[in-house]
Order: C-alpha cells, then structure tokens, then sequence
C-alpha cells in the first residue's frame, strides 16, 4: 500500500484536532466556565460562612447600644471576636473558626481596642455632643447612632473594618496570594476538591453571595451586597462574579496562566466595590451635613471603606496616599482618635473628587 494512502488518516486527524484550538497559546481548548458556582463539584467554604455568621451577631450586638441606655459588655465582644468562652453567640460555631486570628496581625489589637472604646461609649447615659458620647438622633427622630466624644459610630468602624482587615484582606491577599496558590491541584479531597480549588472556595466565601450570585441576590451579606448596591453604576456584579468562576473553572482545568488573570480580575474587581462604597459613603457624609446623626453615620462608613482598601495584594492606592485620605476625611488615621466635629465638608468633596478620578469611575462618581 502506498505510505501516503496509510498515513492519511493520521494527518486528517492532526488537522482536526489543531483547527478545532481556538486558545491564544495556541496548545490548549479554551476554558469553559459555568454560569453559577453551584456548577462546580467539591466545594467547601463552611469556615468562612461561620464567620461571616459571627460577625452578623456581633454587629447586631453592637447595635443594641442605639438605644440610649443600653450598655455593651467589653470582656463580651472581645470573646465574639475571639470566639472564646463568654461569646453568647446565638450560632454554632467551631472552636477553630473566629475572626481575631483571621486579622491582618498588625491590626488584631487596633480591633481589640475599638470593642473596649464602644462599650466605653455604650456607658454614657446623656446624648451625643461635641466632646461627649452617647446615642445621637436624626432630626426626624427615625434614627438613632452610638457616638464616641469625637462623633464616630465605632459600629460602622468595626464592622466595615473588618470587612477590610479580615474578609477582603483573605480573599485577596491571602486565599489569592502565592502561598495558598502554589499548593497541589492533582489529589481530590470529596467535598474539598484539590487543595487549590478549596482555597479558591475559602475566597470566595468571603465574598458573602449565594452560589447563583448575581441571578440570585438574595441573602447576599456584606461584600455581597455592596457589591450589589454598587451594580448600577459600576457593573460589579458581573464582573467580579465572573472573575471568580473563571478561577476556580481555571484551576479544575489546571490552566495556571488562566488561574492568574482571574486572580488579577478579581482583585481589580473587588477593590471597586471598596472603592466605589467609599465613594458612596463620602456622596452620603456631604448629602446629609445638616443631620449630625446621619452624617456621623455616613462618615463613619466612608472612612472605615477608604481604610479597607489598604488590604488588597495588588491594591491601586499606596498606604500613604489611603492615610492622606483618612487624614483629611477624619482627622486622623487612627480611628480612637478621629474627630468629625472638626471636619469641612469642602475637605470631603476633595477627597471624593480624588477617589473617582483615581477609580476611573466617571460621571458616577458624584452619582455613586
């Protein structure tokens, strides 16, 4: 037989199989990606939900103070924070899962400062004034804040603190960084995954979506659903949604190269709904000036999300310039020693101007 007749079969099977590789390294099929995480097989992330968990109750907490005469126990959130012995958590939670260990470290004992100054607070039995805590109430009498001397709702501080400092510092810099990536992909753990896709999952627990995100926003808690505030004028939605399942579609594939521009989108993604919630909160801060109750309220968000944006690997701002911004917005970058009494709305449009021109965000910067 002719050798060109035998070897036909081959070459039209070599040609077919090369066609068909629509990748740009041109070796590899492209990646398929789901629509939902839930599409995704051996997935864990119970950790991070408990926490998150944790920090529901201890917000809820912390809100009980509103109410003028309420007194927090400070040996009590410090246990929450801990989850120690004397925590009360209405939840059931690991003895290994807690937020304090899961801290940035050189921030831990900031918090634990901050859950000693709000039951301080919470101790005042007249109402918030320049120079003196106590609960501070809206105009229309509809709402009501715990403010320390200087007008800081510390439950903003803390709760949108950790936010940065625990969740968004994880997420980001920790499950995402190199140490928790360069790590096995072959052995399969059932309900685990490999040990890259279930760090992966703990990513993405911190984000604080249902597994359908966006489809299905209900239940979507803390960076979920600013993530989701911010949708309309930022598409965030999408675009960090989709950053994570192109990640974790990417590992199970064991496309690396993959795996790594997901992690860059992601990061880019997430750090605009940071971005774009301090923006929101600086648009709130001015909106309400004249309500002392609901600009201390706003202001102490703002300053708690500018303060977040520290937390990111790949994060746009330095150090610096997210402690000029808290400077000018707060008077300090310590959050025990901030003041908005003494504060200038002309100051907080700055920095807004100066935070949506670092973002990229536009016209929607004034509408954020």
């Amino acid at each position: 037989m002719n050798l060109t007749i035998k070897l036909l079969p081959f070459l039209i099977f070599v040609l077919l199989f090369t066609g068909c590789d629509d990748d740009d390294n041109g070796s590899q099929p492209d990646l398929q990606v789901p629509t939902s995480y839930n599409d995704f097989e051996n997935v864990s992330y119970d950790g991070q939900t408990q926490r998150l968990a944790q920090m529901t109750e201890i917000t809820a907490y912390m809100k009980s103070a509103n109410t003028s005469g309420v007194e927090l126990d400070a040996a009590r959130l410090q246990a929450m924070y801990a989850n120690a012995e004397g925590a009360m958590f209405a939840g059931t939670y690991d003895d290994s899962k807690q937020l304090r260990s899961k801290t940035l470290s050189s921030v831990q004992a900031d918090f634990e400062s901050y859950f000693d100054n709000i039951a301080l607070a919470s101790t005042s039995d007249v109402a918030a004034a320049d120079g003196v805590a106590g609960v501070s109430v809206s105009q229309d009498g509809t709402k009501q804040y715990l403010l320390n001397e200087n007008g800081v709702e510390y439950t903003q501080v803390i709760e949108k603190g950790l936010m940065g400092a625990c969740f968004y510092y994880q997420a980001t810099a920790v499950y995402m960084g190199d140490e928790r990536m360069n790590v096995d992909n072959e052995v399969i753990e059932p309900g685990e995954g490999t040990e890259m896709e279930h760090h992966w999952d703990e990513a993405f627990g911190y984000f604080g979506v249902p597994e359908a995100f966006p489809v299905d926003t209900d239940g979507a808690v803390f960076w979920g659903k600013y993530c989701n505030d911010r949708d309309a004028l930022l598409g965030t939605n999408a675009e960090l949604m989709n950053a994570l399942l192109k990640g974790r579609a990417a590992i199970t594939a064991d496309r690396l190269d993959l795996r790594d521009e997901a992690i860059d989108e992601a990061r880019n993604a997430w750090e605009r709904v940071v971005a774009g919630t301090a923006v929101h909160y600086l648009n709130s801060t001015m909106s309400n000036w004249d309500d002392f109750a609901l600009r201390a309220h706003a202001q102490s968000e703002a300053v708690a999300f500018i303060y977040s944006l520290k937390f990111n690997e790949d994060k746009t701002l330095t150090n610096a310039q997210v402690d000029d911004y808290l400077e000018r917005v707060g008077g300090s970058t310590d959050f025990n020693e901030m003041d908005f009494y003494e504060i200038d709305r002309e100051v907080i449009e700055a920095v807004r101007d100066e935070m949506g021109a670092a973002f990229n965000f536009g016209s929607a910067t004034t509408e954020l």
